[in-house]
């Protein structure tokens, strides 16, 4: 999505992407745009607002799904979304990265101007119960026009553990959801994918798209990303996650955590690793872009993002250190409120 046209006149704005600019025109005089899936940050905002808040926009549909505008760029957004001149109808939302800090901005700019907008689709997003509740509640007020509300988690993958991978002291349990480090082997049996001394394990799935995750954590562990062909022999840096170009991870030990890739380690300020046992990760692979977060009360908090190009296909995996587990998170349902 290099050039996007809206509609036949109105203003271009220029956008940095990744140290290359290019231009997004957009225009006013569309009934319809659809903006889905075209690496859209929150700096595209900046341009719709006009469009939104301008006297001679007709837009009432648009479709910004699957773009990683995240709260800040909801924000942005709602600005256009309270004037008064916003006439849209229809907002899509979904796979956007959204918390309960965008609903919230979300909610404040339909109460400003609640006359329009009829279906807003929030699924595969983060809104949290708070969220929900902001939006759910205009469903409800006589001077909202809105009348449905869709609602989910974002880009959820079922992740599948890939048991020829597991080190010999990784247990599996929970129907193979639930790894363990325990003290006694496991009967496996050999194989070459096998990590033969580091006590890690991939998952089957081959993302090359976007998706997003989630485990719940004990002890001391890794949460990783990598290609397919990272060393299953021996316990040198090759093997382990982050400490080769080929994989990124998370390290969480006690109350710290620290990402690693190609052997470096960036520690991560307390501040920005608040107490949780869930972590979140999103990764979009034509983007280059993996985000890990702490999920608290269904709430996102980032920790870091990793800027870079990925030329495979990334497996997600996991290490364990002795008396650790981490289990994989169920999708919760997409919901629609109406």
């Amino acid at each position: 999505c290099k050039y996007i046209q809206i509609s036949p006149i109105s203003e271009t704005c220029r956008i940095n992407n990744k140290k290359k600019y290019r231009y997004l025109t957009i225009f006013t005089h569309y009934y319809l745009s659809r903006l889905s899936g075209c690496n859209l940050s929150e700096r595209s905002c900046e341009a719709l607002v006009s469009v939104l808040s301008s006297q001679s926009s007709s837009l009432r549909e648009l479709d910004l799904s699957k773009n990683n505008l995240q709260d800040s760029g909801v924000k942005l957004l709602s600005i256009g979304l309270e004037s008064p001149y916003c006439m849209l109808e229809c907002l899509r939302l979904s796979g956007c990265l959204i918390t309960e800090e965008g609903c919230a901005s979300l909610a404040s700019a339909l109460s400003s101007n609640p006359s329009h907008l009829r279906e807003l689709d929030l699924s595969y997003n983060h809104p949290g119960e708070s969220g929900v509740k902001l939006l759910s509640a205009g469903l409800k007020d006589p001077h909202w026009r809105l009348d449905s509300l869709r609602y989910g988690e974002a880009y959820f993958c079922e992740l599948t553990l890939d048991t020829n991978t597991a080190h010999r002291k990784i247990k599996l349990s929970d129907n193979n959801r639930k790894v363990t480090h325990v003290r006694d082997n496991q009967p496996y049996p050999d194989h070459p994918d096998r990590f033969d001394q580091c006590p890690q394990l991939l998952c089957t799935n081959a993302l090359t798209g976007r998706c997003y995750w989630e485990v719940e954590k004990k002890g001391d562990v890794l949460v990783a990303v990598t290609y397919r062909g990272i060393s299953r022999r021996g316990d040198s840096a090759d093997c382990r996650f982050g400490e080769n170009q080929h994989s990124w991870s998370l390290f969480c030990y006690g109350d710290r955590v620290s990402v690693w890739h190609n052997n470096r380690q960036t520690l991560i300020p307390r501040s920005s690793s608040s107490v949780s046992n869930r972590v979140g990760v999103y990764v979009d692979c034509p983007a280059g872009t993996l985000s890990f977060y702490r999920v608290s009360s269904d709430t996102l908090i980032h920790i870091h993002t990793f800027n870079t190009t990925f030329t495979e296909p990334l497996y997600p995996g996991f290490g364990v250190c002795s008396g650790s587990s981490v289990s994989l998170c169920f999708p919760p349902p997409v919901r629609e409120t109406v």
